[in-house]
């Protein structure tokens, strides 16, 4: 059985977040997890023996979203952009999904929170105060792909 390709996300969603202000890229990547938690009540309705764990993925990706909204919201002046984009880069992410079956999506997935993971801590440098908050956001991603390497071995 061939393995899903597993994307680099920073990558794939460069060209939709290089278009927002850094100060509202946090703001932004916040709607993301929440597109990732649609991704996980998904999975919970398709792989039903896996739901009550999903459903614990897709509460984390709310809380992390929320975390954000509440951190490091998105400025006033810069909400039209990311509403501009956002859209885009959802799309994109979601696309890498297409076609795919539960347990290849779920997969990638994995390598996604992991990839997630990494994201927050990478604000640090331009939110020192917030360094504890933003890698706790970052064990909180790691805690669902630790989830999902347990169901997929």
């Amino acid at each position: 059985m061939n393995k899903p390709i597993i994307p680099m996300f920073g990558e794939l969603l460069a060209p939709y977040l290089s278009q927002i202000p850094d100060e509202a890229k946090p703001g932004a990547l916040a709607i993301l997890e929440r597109g990732a938690a649609e991704r996980y009540r998904g999975w919970a309705e398709a792989v039903p023996q896996h739901r009550a764990g999903l459903l614990v993925c897709a509460a984390r990706e709310e809380e992390i979203a929320d975390s954000i909204d509440t951190l490091l919201p998105i400025p006033s002046q810069h909400r039209e952009l990311v509403d501009k984009f956002i859209p885009q880069a959802k799309q994109a992410y979601f696309d890498v999904f297409e076609g795919l079956s539960a347990i290849d999506q779920m997969t990638i997935q994995a390598a996604a929170e992991r990839q997630g993971a990494r994201a927050w801590p990478a604000f640090v440098p331009a939110y020192p105060d917030k360094a504890r908050d933003l890698e706790a956001l970052s064990a909180i991603e790691l805690e669902s792909a630790d989830y999902l390497d347990s169901i997929l071995k």
